[in-house]
Order: C-alpha cells, then sequence, then structure tokens
C-alpha cells in the first residue's frame, strides 16, 4: 500500500512539472490551462476582475496551484502557494475565506469540540526535501488564533 501511495505522489509531481512547464504566463489561455490540469477545486475572484483557479494536491501531493487568469482569458501567473513565504502572512484574526483563497483547500481538517477549535492541516516540502505539516488552528469566528509548521511524521518527501 505504502508503494503504490509513493508511485501515485511521484507520478502526480512528475504531470505537474510537465504540465506547468508547458504553459507560458501571457500566452497560454484558460483552455490550455484546464487541458493540463482539468477542472479546478475552486474559482476565485482575482485582481482586476481577473480569476484564479485553485488546483488542490492535497492530501497526496505537498503541493496547491493557484493558476490566475486575466480578463483576456490568458495566463497571467502560475503559483505553488504551499511556501514558507505564503505561511508567514497567516496571521492571527484572519478570516477562514482568506486562508482558503491563500492555500487552497487543506490535506485535513480537524474539529475539537470542547476546545472550540478546528485545525487545518497543510502538506509541504521545506527546501531541500524536508516533509512538513503546517496547521492552522480556527476558534468559532472561523478566524486563526495560532499557526505553525512541524515535521510530517506520516510520509517522507519525494
Amino acid at each position: 500500500m505504502a508503494a503504490a501511495l509513493l508511485a501515485t505522489v511521484l507520478a502526480l509531481a512528475a504531470c505537474d512539472s510537465k504540465n506547468i512547464s508547458e504553459l507560458e504566463e501571457g500566452v497560454s489561455t484558460e483552455a490550455d490551462v484546464r487541458a493540463r490540469f482539468g477542472e479546478p477545486e475552486n474559482i476565485w475572484d482575482g485582481p482586476n476582475r481577473g480569476r484564479i483557479f485553485e488546483y488542490n494536491r492535497q492530501p497526496q501531493g505537498q503541493k496547491n496551484y493557484m493558476i490566475t487568469i486575466g480578463t483576456d482569458g490568458k495566463m497571467s501567473a502560475l503559483r505553488q502557494v504551499l511556501t514558507p513565504e505564503n505561511f508567514a502572512r497567516v496571521q492571527p484574526g484572519m478570516m477562514m475565506e482568506d486562508l482558503r483563497k491563500m492555500l487552497g483547500k487543506p490535506a485535513k481538517v480537524t474539529p475539537y469540540a470542547l476546545r472550540r477549535e478546528t485545525e487545518w492541516e497543510w502538506r509541504w516540502v521545506q527546501p531541500p526535501n524536508s516533509s512538513m505539516v503546517f496547521t492552522a488552528t480556527l476558534n468559532d469566528d472561523q478566524r486563526v488564533v495560532r499557526s505553525g509548521s512541524s515535521p510530517d511524521r506520516g510520509t517522507e518527501a519525494p
């Protein structure tokens, strides 16, 4: 079972790398993006009336992609959002929706009813190849109360 999961993760990573290499900012169209990545997990409102397509690789993968499509129908940005820079932007008081738009769908959501909190977890790789988990804890008001990263004990980085 572990070997099959590892094979799936490696295949997904290889497909993403190939798909990304076939897209060019300012040239590739929405149709090109959908042909390589499929239907997005979510579509968010982007800057200047553009749209942001979310391509989630959780829980099997360790990346989430946000691809911006401009009003001209062309891809203006493709970024992997599970990064230390984005995690540093997560601050107490941040709304759940803003967190979701920034990092994409989490790998795991765990409610703690007695504490009246919910933990959201994303699996990611800290360069060069350390498997990590970023956790954001939300309160009943759906606001971040704390966050941080720790080693991912459940997997090894590909």
